[in-house]
């Protein structure tokens, strides 16, 4: 048994060393594809004239990539003068006062994400030959699912020091946006769109809760109707978001008129205003428990309340897991019943 495990082991490593130098060949190989030009041109650049470029295209101006990357905007033109010296081409152009990316440039940009990949790729398997979790985590999460995700990555991060989280807080309609572009690893959010080839697991609870601050005069009406409490001044959210979603979905199950007076862009905007009396809203429990346990809130009991949706981990079906979405598909897995006691009790 301990000479197969041996030849097993043995196996996976000569596994790896041949999948790594594969990987350096394809990275080597890009370098000089995106040179167009010599060798030479290959050695003069380097990773960060090419993370330079890729921020200046991305942001379409020097100051705003300077601030981006910590840079004065004479040192990021530097940068940009020194790879297109290596290139022998201009890889931006002013059209107006619009700055814009020649097409060598465009082919650049898009050769610079192919190799940053295969470069993401081999720290992940460099990791793994470790028995390490290494690379990138990207996650997008709705603005609703902010309050919980902290809870979720701090003993993650913990498990994973090598691995780097990068979390977006969006409205559900960018989150949309952004699964149909494949533009990140994850999405956590609320109502999974049941028209798209979607993996999703649900692992929390949402409650979304008819609130007024502790002084509404709405606290001292009888017999309140859940249209009386819509018609008192609703702040509601953006459209595109999935808490203003969930309500209107409850609105039309239910034949009620829903007319907020104010739309605000985040459920903290909208929290804000109701603390400052401009009226009454339906938001995630999760976002009020401080309020609501100091009494600057009060929950409005009405029939069919609270709302109640489940947060969801969510990626396209056809999306082959990397390694650091697997571990954090598994955390969030085994910590189902964690979560939801730990919120529970608060």
């Amino acid at each position: 048994m301990t000479g197969c495990t041996g030849c097993a082991r043995n196996h996976r490593g000569y596994k790896y060393k041949v999948k790594l130098k594969f990987l350096c060949l394809r990275i080597n190989y890009y370098l000089y594809i995106l040179t167009c030009v010599s060798i030479n041109a290959v050695i003069l650049l380097t990773f960060r004239q090419l993370q330079v470029f890729l921020t200046v295209s991305q942001a379409a101006s020097y100051s705003k990539a300077g601030e981006q990357l910590g840079l004065t905007q004479p040192a990021v033109s530097s940068q940009i003068r020194q790879l297109e010296a290596a290139l022998d081409v201009p890889v931006f152009e002013y059209v107006g006062r619009k700055l814009y990316c020649t097409a060598a440039g465009e082919s650049l940009v898009k050769s610079i994400h192919v190799m940053f990949d295969e470069l993401r790729f081999l720290q992940s398997d460099l990791a793994a030959m470790k028995g390490q979790v290494a690379g990138d985590l990207n996650i997008v999460a709705v603005n609703t699912a902010q309050y919980v995700v902290p809870y979720l990555l701090t003993e993650f991060c913990q498990l994973h020091p090598k691995l780097n989280v990068n979390v977006r807080v969006v409205n559900r309609a960018e989150a949309i946006k952004r699964l149909n572009d494949n533009l990140d690893h994850l999405v956590i959010m609320g109502i999974v769109p049941e028209e798209k080839p979607l993996a999703s697991l649900p692992f929390l609870d949402n409650e979304l809760v008819a609130v007024a601050n502790a002084d509404h005069p709405i606290h001292q009406q009888k017999n309140l109707s859940v249209q009386d409490f819509l018609d008192a001044g609703l702040l509601g959210r953006e459209s595109g978001s999935g808490s203003r979603l969930a309500l209107e979905l409850f609105a039309q199950e239910n034949r009620l008129s829903l007319s907020p007076v104010m739309a605000l862009g985040s459920n903290d905007a909208v929290k804000h205003g109701v603390l400052a009396g401009l009226g009454v809203a339906v938001l995630p429990k999760l976002g009020m428990l401080p309020e609501l346990k100091l009494g600057q809130l009060k929950v409005i009991p009405l029939e069919g309340f609270p709302l109640r949706r489940s947060w969801c981990v969510v990626y396209p079906k056809g999306k082959h897991p990397t390694p650091s979405m697997r571990a954090f598909l598994e955390f969030v897995q085994e910590h189902l019943g964690d979560m939801d006691k730990f919120f529970c009790e608060s």
